[in-house]
């Protein structure tokens, strides 16, 4: 567990934002939303804190990435994945986000993996049904025709195959009953390495 002691009263609380965030989301808060969180209305009052948790070894940033804040490695708490919430498998619907912990042991135990919770069947032909877990692997690029979590401008988040095309984004069910849905614009937050099924 990291020292906070050595932390200011407000970079602990920001320090946990941003450890919040990247528990239970997948990944970290930009600068906008640091500052949004703590109404601090500079983005260089952000950027001071910012580099002052850097400074102490607690997180680590990747520059001319807007959510490139990480945390330093830490030492597991539990064997446990977080459960960032439920992810649509039929139409769009708003990402929310939610915190519990689902416990797989050592088998996807590593950092960069979160889980989301199935609902719809979309993927069923992808043997991925409504209340299965997906085990997902942070990443924000993806071969096309791999299985993604994909975010829209819009925040609506969804589990689908990804098709770049010329213009627009191609996110395909593997359900034959259910049509493709198109988007502008989408970014990957990361790709499907396992499901999990309660029997």
């Amino acid at each position: 567990m990291p020292n906070l002691e050595r932390l200011t009263p407000r970079q602990r609380e920001i320090y946990g934002f941003i450890r919040d965030r990247i528990r239970n989301r997948g990944y970290g808060p930009t600068v906008r939303e640091v500052g949004t969180a703590f109404d601090i209305s500079s983005p260089n009052g952000v950027m001071c804190h910012l580099k002052a948790l850097e400074k102490k070894g607690l997180i680590s940033r990747e520059k001319n990435r807007s959510r490139a804040i990480q945390l330093v490695e830490e030492t597991p708490q539990s064997m446990g994945l977080p459960l960032a919430g439920r992810i649509a498998a039929g139409a769009l619907q708003e990402a929310i986000e939610q915190q519990e912990d689902i416990d797989f042991g050592d088998l996807f135990n590593r950092p960069d993996l979160f889980v989301l919770e199935v609902q719809g069947d979309s993927m069923i032909e992808d043997h991925i049904a409504d209340g299965d877990y997906v085990v997902i692997r942070k990443q924000d690029t993806a071969e096309r025709g791999e299985i993604v979590v994909a975010l829209t401008d819009e925040n609506e988040a969804t589990l689908k195959r990804w098709y770049p095309e010329a213009n627009r984004i191609r996110l395909e069910p593997a359900n034959s009953s259910m049509q493709s849905i198109y988007v502008s614009d989408a970014r990957v937050l990361g790709i499907v390495v396992g499901v999990v099924r309660k029997l």
